[in-house]
């Protein structure tokens, strides 16, 4: 049977529009302002999805949480310490990468003079040996959600056999420590349901005009007159003029279910891995502010990948030691808890500073190398001038 729009012979949605009087000839029009009907939910109805077996706390629009992984069905391996380092190189830098580094910066600033550069004398160097440790823990989360569709001849499969649970269904990751996502339509889930915003007709009111097919007519304001008895030509003395929005039917397309009357519910698994870094940082009493290093690599001493990494032994620093005992820790029990760890990074870097002293015009000055990128950090730099553009 072919489908037929609800509308009246007026073209309203529903019944003709109790708001509008066509104007007796010669009286003015008389019009009543549209009724505020809801036009139905915008959310759907708990009863709308099925029970599926392994799912029953998933919810439309996500929200259900991290679904916790199964514990596994086979021992998993132990942590090992890493190979032992019984000689942690310390590199220094020379005068002439000092200088050099100090040149580079000075040229990239359009407001400082050169002249510290090429006449100022480097009278001390001083290194800081700072250590950065840096965990990261390659995790893998899952989470389901249900999700919907207009339907128009999608296979449908709920209850042909028993869904695959949110962990056994296969999905590929990407390249160890490297974030990545996939969303798989979980199998045996998909069922037809009729749109509920809808409630199954295709249509829904028209919100600018509120159903009725018609406004008010801007031009004369409802009178139907435009001046004493001059008639409106541009609503024809009716006061009201067709919605543009819905060319006068007061309903538009349903924008949930596009016009087909039905939804295809399912649940969609999200499978989310994450690369959760971090780092600590040793102290340092140089001066050079820490927020510097995190834009610099260093001198990478110790790396260790494993399933699960064991906290690095056996380095002269004990700081870095603890901070590795205690991110180690943390990270194997707090996301073992909502995620299945893949894989465990650890590594060591030095980030070289050098504190430069150098003598210009009979004072002292000082900036700092740091990092791998020779980065240099002057804040006081003695030779600067005030630049404007013209």
């Amino acid at each position: 049977m072919a489908y037929q729009p609800i509308a009246s012979g007026n073209a309203f949605y529903g019944s003709t529009n109790p708001g509008y009087v066509p104007a007796a000839e010669g009286s003015p029009a008389m019009f009543a302002p549209p009724t505020t009907d809801a036009f139905g939910p915008s959310a759907p109805p708990a009863n709308m999805f099925d029970s599926v077996p392994g799912y029953e706390g998933t919810v439309a629009g996500g929200g259900g949480g991290f679904l916790p992984p199964p514990m596994p069905s086979f021992p998993v391996p132990q942590p090992e310490p890493g190979p032992s380092q019984p000689h942690w190189n310390i590199p220094s830098i020379t005068e002439e990468t000092a200088r050099d580094a100090f040149a580079l910066f000075v040229s990239s600033k359009c407001c400082y003079s050169s002249a510290p550069v090429k006449d100022g004398m480097i009278t001390n160097m001083e290194a800081f040996n700072t250590y950065r440790y840096r965990l990261e823990t390659f995790t893998e989360s899952r989470s389901t959600e249900w999700s919907q569709e207009p339907y128009h001849g999608q296979p449908v499969d709920a209850y042909s056999q028993p869904s695959p649970g949110p962990w056994d269904i296969p999905a590929k990751p990407p390249a160890f420590f490297q974030d990545g996502k996939q969303v798989i339509k979980v199998p045996y889930t998909s069922s037809i349901k009729s749109c509920h915003v809808c409630v199954g007709m295709g249509r829904t009111p028209c919100k600018d005009c509120a159903g009725a097919g018609n406004k008010v007519c801007w031009v004369c304001n409802g009178s139907g007159y435009r001046h004493g008895d001059d008639r409106c030509s541009h609503c024809s003395g009716r006061g009201r003029e067709n919605c543009t929005h819905c060319h006068g039917q007061g309903s538009k397309e349903c924008g949930t279910c596009h016009g087909k009357r039905q939804l295809l519910v399912y649940i969609n698994l999200t499978v989310k891995w994450t690369n959760n870094k971090e780092d600590y940082v040793l102290e340092q009493s140089s001066g050079l502010q820490l927020a510097n290093l995190s834009k610099v690599s260093g001198k990478e001493l110790f790396r260790d990948s494993q399933y699960m990494v064991y906290p690095v032994m056996g380095f002269p620093d004990p700081a870095v030691v603890q901070a590795a005992e205690r991110l180690v820790h943390d990270h194997q029990g707090r996301y073992s808890q909502t995620s299945r760890i893949l894989q465990q990074r650890q590594t060591i870097e030095l980030i070289p500073i050098t504190k430069v002293t150098y003598k210009w015009k009979g004072n002292s000055h000082i900036y700092f190398v740091y990092g791998n990128e020779f980065k240099v950090s002057a804040d006081n730099y003695p030779a600067t001038c005030c630049c404007s553009v013209m």
